[in-house]
Parts: structure tokens; C-alpha cells; sequence
């Protein structure tokens, strides 16, 4: 049975022949020490031959806070755009001194309390809003709490306002000439905390142009229902639809063609996201998409300045929301 007994810094002062203090000053990097640069080579080798990390619950001990920001994400398929969220905020986490860990799923699997307990956090994000009481519990822990949700509500609000997305979309397709307009709503009910306030964004920047409500439908990720409801839009004079994101754009796509239309010429299509198949396509995808990076950063700043209790940042979702136009619109 293999050995699983944890390498302690008493390990590498023995191997580096000096003692616990002076390992805790090198590796914790302690101002105001005189540590000779031989020493702390051997020191910092040792670490490294016996493969010594310091213990998490003895840095919290020692310096009154946990370094781990947990984000607590809703039962959302993880797509690519969620990743790439997710892979930007904990690299401008790390830029900060801070680790990201990610729980996602419902919150009926387990109650928020056990989670953050059981992490002992210095921050937690949360894609749901959380009962005065739970906000309340964490605070008292000391436990900033940053609420990321695209509606007017209580916390600090930092997700890009999903509204935007579907102006974006139906601006585009207006400026390009179309006057009737559908929406191509998903059929995974775990989305709709973004396909409602895009859609709503389509519904605004219909009703500003004094154009018709859109057509909406629900397009299932099948060519042969994506036709069927391609000949719905065709019946009621829509020429352009804004689907929910790529996927649903590309289902849309292929319905097109089952219905033995051409796209943009009988029916122009434009999508969200940017993922990589978009560019794929025939034709190439439209699309509109957000810059991850800056979201990322952004949402890192405001979990540091939550931390620090000063206000937060403001984000420029004006500027990082763009249409990429190609060939579909």
C-alpha cells in the first residue's frame, strides 16, 4: 500500500539541515529576515525534491482569511462561453492572490450553508440570489458575498446585462434592411435565467423601430423540427431570426436547408456566443459575442474591492458586447 503520509515543513528542514522557522520565512517569503541566498536555495530545494505544499488551513490560520473565492453556479450546461467565463476569472483571480473554485448544480443537492462552511471562503459568487438569511450567515463569517445576476436587485450586480445581446442581434438585422423579425428561444429550460432578457432585448429594439413583436419559437437542436418551425416563420413574413446562441443558430441553419431555403438570401440568421463550429457553418455564422477576458477581470476586481468592502467597479458592457459579421446576416 503506497505511502500517503503528508510532506510537512519539518521534512524540509530536516533535508534542508536548517530549522522549521527559517523554512516558514523562505517559503512564506517573510519580510525582515536575513536569509542568505544559499540557504534559501536549499531550502526552496528541498520543497521542491519532496514535493511540499504548505497547508491551506494553516495559511487561513495564519494570515485571518482563506485565499479560495467559491462560485456557486445554477444547473446550467457548461458551453463554452460559461468556460470560457470561468477560465478568464480564475486566471484574474490568480493575478490577485485568490483560487477559484467552482460548485455548480442546484442547490436542492445541497444547502449553500454546508458549502461555504465546508471552504471556509474568503469570497463567494453566486449566479442565484441568496435569502437575507444565508447573505446575513456568510457576512458574519466574514465571508464577502458578491451576487452576479443581470436584474435589478439586491448585491452587486456583474453579469453583462442579457438584454444588450438581443439588441445587439435585432439592430443588426434592422440596419441590414429586415423589418419582421423572429427569435429562436432554446429548448433546455436550464438556459432561460439568459434566453428571457434576450429575448426581451429583441422585443425593445423591435418596439423602438415601431416594427412588429418577433415571432418566437422554441427551436429543439433537430434539423427535421428546426424545419418545421423555418416554415412557420416563412408563413408569417419573417426574413431575419436571432437565435438564443450558436447552437440554436446552427439548428436553424440546418432548418433552412431541410425547408430548401437559402440563408441569408430567404432567411437570415444571427447567433450569440462566437463558438468555434460559427465560423464552420455554411454560410459562416453572424454572431454576437462578449469579451470574456474583460468580464473576467472585472468580476475578479469587484470580488477583491467586496473583500476590502469598497465599491465596486463598473463594467464597461457597452464596449464588450459586438456583433462579428459574416455570411449568415
Amino acid at each position: 500500500m503506497p505511502d500517503t503520509k503528508r510532506v510537512t515543513s519539518a521534512d524540509v528542514a530536516r533535508l534542508a539541515g536548517v530549522s522549521r522557522a527559517t523554512v516558514s520565512y523562505v517559503l512564506n517569503d517573510t519580510p525582515r529576515q536575513t536569509i542568505s541566498a544559499g540557504t534559501r536555495t536549499r531550502v526552496l530545494d528541498a520543497a521542491a525534491r519532496l514535493g511540499y505544499s504548505p497547508s491551506a488551513a494553516a495559511r487561513t490560520l495564519r494570515t485571518g482569511r482563506s485565499d479560495v473565492v467559491l462560485c456557486l453556479l445554477p444547473d446550467w450546461p457548461i458551453g463554452p462561453e460559461v468556460g470560457s467565463l470561468l477560465g478568464n476569472l480564475s486566471a484574474a483571480l490568480t493575478r490577485h492572490g485568490l483560487t477559484l473554485v467552482v460548485h455548480p448544480g442546484s442547490r436542492g443537492e445541497r444547502p449553500v450553508a454546508e458549502l461555504w462552511k465546508a471552504i471556509t471562503p474568503a469570497a463567494v459568487i453566486s449566479y442565484t440570489e441568496f435569502t437575507d438569511a444565508e447573505a446575513a450567515a456568510m457576512r458574519s463569517a466574514g465571508v464577502a458575498v458578491v451576487v452576479a445576476v443581470p436584474r435589478r436587485g439586491r448585491g452587486r450586480e456583474l453579469a453583462v446585462p442579457q438584454e444588450l445581446v438581443g439588441r445587439r442581434q435585432a439592430e443588426h438585422l434592422v440596419a441590414a434592411g429586415h423589418t419582421r423579425l423572429g427569435y429562436a428561444y432554446p429548448d433546455d429550460q436550464r438556459v432561460r435565467f439568459f434566453a428571457e432578457p434576450r429575448l426581451a432585448g429583441v422585443r425593445a429594439a423591435c418596439a423602438a423601430r415601431r416594427l412588429p413583436t418577433p415571432v418566437g419559437l422554441t427551436v429543439p437542436l433537430d434539423p427535421s423540427a428546426a424545419a418545421d418551425c423555418v416554415r412557420r416563420w416563412q408563413s408569417t413574413e419573417v426574413t431575419a431570426v436571432c437565435a438564443y446562441n450558436d447552437e440554436v443558430a446552427l439548428a436553424v441553419l440546418a432548418g433552412a436547408r431541410t425547408a430548401g431555403l437559402s440563408v441569408p438570401g430567404d432567411l437570415a440568421v444571427i447567433g450569440v456566443d462566437d463558438i468555434p463550429p460559427a465560423r464552420l457553418a455554411a454560410p459562416p455564422l453572424t454572431t454576437v459575442t462578449t469579451d470574456q477576458a474583460v468580464v473576467g477581470a472585472h468580476l475578479a476586481a469587484t470580488v477583491v474591492a467586496a473583500m476590502s468592502g469598497r465599491s465596486a467597479p463598473e463594467l464597461p458592457a457597452a464596449d464588450i458586447v459586438r456583433v462579428v459579421p459574416r455570411d449568415s446576416a
